[in-house]
């Protein structure tokens, strides 16, 4: 097991935190955190990976200890955020890799996979979804943003970003909830608590329609790269349901389709069984 490294990259005058474990003579590795997250999300996974991956997990602009300015000097939108990402990449030489997406990771690294499909050695969808029949009901807020934005909708959305929202996210479906570490949803609410940041994840939940827009080109990559895929899913969660981490299988029939007994922020309870399936899906 090796340390973990805390660092920060210049991306063309961006700050970008990120954590680096495992040794650089290893295959790459790129985790991309969700919403409300960071990449303290994967405090648990890095240890269990270091010794067979080279390891880099940056926080998303605008979260964690990442730069976060001002939504009138940077837009807000996925296809800012997966510019600064693609950029990173190149700033520390990840040139091929393979990446691990969960939340709002997965639009940042599938459009990273669209434009640059020769630098993608694999994919594992951890409740990242790409498909219309995986959203659930719970996205009716923010769907009726989607199509009215108004104030008021907007203003509806602020009950997605309080503390007792944040911890229901992580509890939400799990068995034992004294398995869930509060460190977690407290980082998070720590970090959402911010000035500004309110109204960031207010623009960029109202942009999300700009990924259900692209699952189309998503899927397109999908069918004709057929890159190696696991989906590993926390078959209770209340936002990405289960159809649609089975729907991967239609555009790669060798995907390997994974359930666990849990919710949305599975790696809080299941740590261990994503790291083993990860090692299964790729070895050599």
């Amino acid at each position: 097991m090796s340390t973990i490294s805390y660092r920060k990259a210049d991306v063309d005058g961006f700050n970008v935190f990120y954590r680096e474990a495992g040794s650089p003579s290893k295959p790459k590795l790129l985790l991309l955190h969700g919403f409300p997250s960071s990449s303290h999300m994967f405090r648990d996974l890095i240890p269990l990976l270091s010794d067979q991956f080279h390891i880099v997990a940056p926080d998303l602009p605008g979260f964690g200890l990442s730069d976060r300015p001002s939504r009138e000097t940077f837009s807000y939108t996925f296809d800012s955020i997966a510019k600064v990402i693609e950029r990173f990449t190149e700033v520390i030489g990840f040139d091929r890799f393979a990446v691990y997406v969960f939340d709002y990771g997965a639009p940042t690294g599938f459009r990273l996979a669209v434009n640059h499909p020769e630098r993608i050695t694999g994919i594992i969808s951890q409740n990242g979804n790409a498909y219309v029949e995986g959203l659930s009901e719970g996205w009716n807020p923010i769907r009726a943003y989607w199509e009215n934005a108004t104030l008021e909708n907007r203003e509806a959305l602020r009950a997605l970003l309080t503390e007792e929202t944040t911890r229901w996210q992580y509890t939400h479906g799990v068995a034992d909830e004294s398995a869930i570490s509060p460190d977690g949803y407290g980082l998070d609410s720590y970090y959402l608590a911010r000035k500004g940041v309110d109204e960031i994840q207010l623009d960029l939940f109202g942009n999300y329609q700009s990924n259900v827009a692209l699952y189309p080109t998503f899927q397109a990559y999908f069918r004709t790269h057929q890159p190696r895929f696991l989906a590993i899913w926390g078959k209770n969660d209340p936002f990405f349901l289960p159809p649609g981490a089975e729907a991967f299988k239609r555009d790669i029939p060798n995907a390997r389709v994974q359930f666990l007994d849990t919710g949305h922020f599975a790696l809080e309870t299941h740590a261990k069984e994503i790291a083993v399936a990860i090692r299964e899906v790729f070895a050599g």
